[in-house]
């Protein structure tokens, strides 16, 4: 029988009518940027729970996490109604290996997030880890409707506190937007536009890439760096690409 700690709302924010941050008070172990925790209610006298990434970085407090609401999942139409006070139950510790200590140091790092994937890379954004680690980050964030650009206070608090080093690379792919680019990462990458607006390029000398997000994103990105000559990277076979797929 899993373990659970107790933790409190004290806010829920709403983006827009589907995407959401919950912000929890509880007595966390601690934990590392980059990892995810186990956020369940108790539904029908049992523990329905899914892990979700935190967003907040590891020294930072409430614990943060953007979910999408499902409407046919088992646990997020029971989050979205959660106000300040609510009880929630959460895993005592965090886990998963998408880390900074995990990550090879490297020039360059590129963050490359789709939809919600993007919380695991503001934790690590907000460490001071990552900024000894690398020279330069570049965040790239796709999503299908400009409404679905959330976080975008906080991106431009980070670049402002880190001038020169962060590169931010919004993509809105369904609609015509004023802000991003009108495409796919992948097609962005295979004519040259990612790299022009990230004013970074992408090599195996100078880069480590984060894939986070869609399955077929991370895949087809996989596909398309090696032809750049950049590999998944693995403990026994260092290389440049980290993954973890959403759903």
């Amino acid at each position: 029988m899993a373990t659970w700690i107790q933790g409190r709302v004290v806010e829920h924010k709403h983006w827009n009518a589907y995407l959401h941050t919950l912000y929890i008070e509880a007595e966390l172990a601690p934990f590392a940027a980059g990892q995810f925790v186990k956020l369940g209610l108790e539904i029908e006298g049992e523990v329905v729970a899914h892990p979700y990434s935190l967003v907040n970085p590891p020294q930072q407090r409430p614990l943060e996490i953007f979910y999408i609401e499902v409407p046919e999942g088992k646990l997020s139409p029971h989050l979205v109604p959660l106000k300040p006070g609510d009880v929630v139950q959460l895993s005592p510790t965090a886990h998963g290996f998408m880390t900074l200590d995990e990550i090879p140091a490297a020039r360059d790092l590129w963050l490359i997030a789709s939809g919600t994937g993007i919380g695991p890379f503001l934790s690590m954004l907000g460490t001071e880890q990552l900024w000894q680690q690398y020279e330069h980050a570049v965040l790239v964030y796709s999503v299908r409707y400009q409404h679905d650009l959330a976080y975008l206070e906080r991106i431009q608090a980070l670049m402002t506190a880190h001038p020169g080093r962060l590169h931010f690379v919004p993509l809105v792919t369904r609609e015509a937007s004023d802000i991003g680019l009108p495409c796919r990462i992948q097609q962005a990458l295979q004519d040259g536009r990612l790299e022009h607006h990230a004013q970074t390029a992408l090599s195996p000398e100078h880069s480590q890439v984060i894939l986070c997000g869609n399955p077929q994103m991370v895949e087809e990105m996989q596909g398309l760096l090696a032809t750049r000559g950049l590999k998944k990277h693995r403990r026994r076979e260092p290389g440049h690409i980290t993954t973890e797929t959403y759903w």
